[in-house]
């Protein structure tokens, strides 16, 4: 009999068994590798969809950026930095409500930590490099204004990567290295 890995099957062989379960047992020990197995998915299930959520956000924001300037077909690297840094400082005026409304020498709200957290981290990933769609690219400035905003689409775009200090994109660079030859 093959070796069952999901919970739902391990369980339905177990109820049909009779008896108690022995602590020490083989059937105790397959329960837990399944239950352990299921707790292990459904961890990585729910840092993918957080992932994945963020990235939406990220390309949503992209969207409503390019499409407050129709007149222009492609974007500069220096655009992509201020939509990057427009996107960083979304939550500002929160932030500092927050912080005015806190009383001296109390401690800082679970909001106020959150959002702090989550601009330090989103700084440090700026920092580091940031990957967003390639504004640069005519075709995938088109397909961002008219992106639907499902995830399905999220894998048709260009994407390079903006760090706070780079001074030219990655893919401007090779494209000028194959007309050189």
């Amino acid at each position: 009999m093959p070796i069952q890995h999901s919970l739902s099957k391990v369980q339905k062989t177990i109820q049909k068994s009779k008896g108690a379960m022995h602590p020490k047992g083989r059937k105790f020990k397959q329960l837990n590798r399944a239950t352990l197995r299921e707790q292990k998915i459904q961890g990585k299930k729910i840092a993918h969809m957080e992932r994945r959520e963020i990235e939406m956000m990220r390309i949503k924001f992209l969207q409503e950026a390019v499409n407050n300037r129709p007149e222009k077909e492609t974007f500069t690297l220096d655009d992509m930095k201020l939509f990057i840094e427009a996107f960083l400082t979304r939550d500002d005026e929160e932030l500092d409500q927050l912080k005015a409304e806190r009383r001296k020498g109390r401690p800082a709200s679970n909001r106020l930590m959150i959002l702090e957290n989550k601009l330090k981290h989103e700084t440090s990933e700026y920092e580091s490099g940031y990957q967003i769609p390639d504004l640069s690219d005519k075709a995938t400035v088109e397909f961002l204004r008219g992106w639907n905003g499902t995830t399905g689409m999220l894998n048709r775009f260009k994407y390079v990567f903006v760090a706070k200090g780079t001074k030219e994109l990655p893919a401007s660079k090779a494209a000028d290295e194959v007309m050189k030859e």
